[in-house]
């Protein structure tokens, strides 16, 4: 078993040093976490799903033009990816209420918002990932308006291109969140799209019957949690052959 140097160990991934110079390896978990890490579980299969389903809306969104840190896909449950600096911010692009949304306003969940709505969260578990405005961003150096700039029009421009993707595949994008790194190359720097995109961090809902087929089936005790995910795996066409193999990470370096 190949021995890695662990970077970092998130909630869903753990990143290990990579290959070569500027990169790094992602493993995705079956650990599922939710309310700010007060509720834990396991999602079997989730890591092996969540890696093929990211990897293809990556290399989608690509096509497009929009910049990322994905490079390829390694193994059932590895990619490789552009080290980058993470921004602190989690930005959430609303287009149907739910959630913390319909808590705070009172508004029945599943009501269509007359335009999408875009959110940004301090990444910080021990605060309870705080709302921010900008004013905060900008005011305690987190990003600059440049940067800001950037990732609301990147933000608009993958929901605009998701929603249209889901939709064809009868899934509603009700919500989803994004993070954003700097990737600095030959003296340049550029905001591109971190992390991963998957029904951990998107809200699904299936466009005739309004079913969850996302991580609410976890944070709600909905049951059903592994097949939600698999569903929405099939509808992309990429769901693994004889089902989400189960593959042991590496062995961390000390």
């Amino acid at each position: 078993m190949t021995r890695r140097r662990r970077i970092y160990e998130g909630k869903a991934k753990v990143l290990f040093e990579g290959p070569e110079p500027g990169t790094l390896v992602q493993y995705f978990k079956d650990d599922a976490t939710a309310f700010n890490n007060q509720k834990k579980g396991t999602i079997t299969g989730k890591g092996v799903l969540n890696n093929r389903i990211s990897e293809y809306l990556m290399v989608k969104l690509g096509e497009i033009g929009v910049p990322t840190h994905f490079v390829r896909r390694l193994n059932m449950r590895e990619q490789l990816v552009r080290e980058v600096e993470i921004i602190p911010l989690e930005v959430v692009v609303r287009n149907i209420v739910a959630g913390s949304l319909a808590k705070r306003f009172g508004i029945p969940e599943g009501t269509q918002l007359p335009r999408s709505i875009i959110e940004y969260y301090y990444k910080s578990d021990e605060l309870g990932d705080p709302m921010v405005s900008e004013e905060h961003i900008t005011a305690f150096g987190w990003a600059t308006p440049q940067d800001i700039d950037e990732m609301l029009s990147l933000a608009l421009r993958i929901n605009d291109f998701l929603l249209g993707l889901f939709l064809g595949v009868g899934l509603k994008l009700v919500d989803f969140k994004l993070e954003f790194g700097r990737l600095y190359e030959n003296d340049e720097m550029r905001i591109v799209l971190a992390d991963e995109i998957s029904p951990d961090n998107c809200r699904l809902w299936d466009v005739k019957t309004n079913e969850k087929l996302d991580k609410d089936r976890f944070r709600r005790d909905l049951g059903n949690v592994e097949e939600a995910y698999q569903e929405v795996a099939r509808r992309l066409g990429i769901f693994p052959e004889g089902g989400p193999r189960d593959m042991k990470g590496p062995s961390t370096m000390q």
